[in-house]
């Protein structure tokens, strides 16, 4: 069995928890182990917290743009996507390992500082995903998709047998 949804979200700091939360109980109603629900539901904050942050102005009346955030369960996978509208990742990243364009291009070698306040995201996404990538939309903003494979509860509904 698979599952998927997708959210149409204004960039608006209030959005963030509520993509959390609707993933989270996804995960616990499909009876995905909380270890790996938890792991995810880091990245997606991080990933929407740069979707609000970096992903576009205000469109018309003042009215922030929206950006999507697409789950998909399928078999023992999970795939999330955030696409904004925003500039997109910035040309000088370059490319990563992989096919990762990638947040410590932007900051040097060795990531940002323990004691900053921002450029650790992308990063930590990658550190709890299994599969990473960074893109750009050409001319229409930035997509961040992580994949992890899932570990189950015992009597998951949604568990392949």
């Amino acid at each position: 069995m698979s599952i998927w949804w997708s959210l149409h979200l204004r960039r608006e700091a209030a959005s963030v928890p509520l993509a959390r939360r609707l993933l989270l109980g996804t995960m616990e109603t499909a009876g995905v182990d909380p270890d790996v629900s938890y792991d995810l539901s880091v990245a997606l904050t991080e990933a929407c917290a740069n979707a609000v942050e970096h992903g576009g102005g205000r469109g018309a009346h003042g009215i922030s743009e929206a950006y999507r955030v697409t789950a998909y369960l399928d078999g023992d996978t999970c795939r999330i996507e955030v696409t904004d509208s925003g500039p997109g990742f910035p040309a000088h990243l370059g490319r990563r390992t992989g096919d990762r364009v990638g947040a410590a291009g932007a900051v040097g070698p060795a990531g940002p500082a323990e004691t900053a306040e921002h450029g650790r995201g992308l990063g930590l996404i990658e550190e709890l995903a299994d599969h990473v990538r960074f893109r750009n939309r050409p001319g229409c903003g930035a997509v961040v998709s992580f994949d992890k494979i899932l570990k189950w509860r015992e009597g998951a509904l949604l568990k392949v047998s």
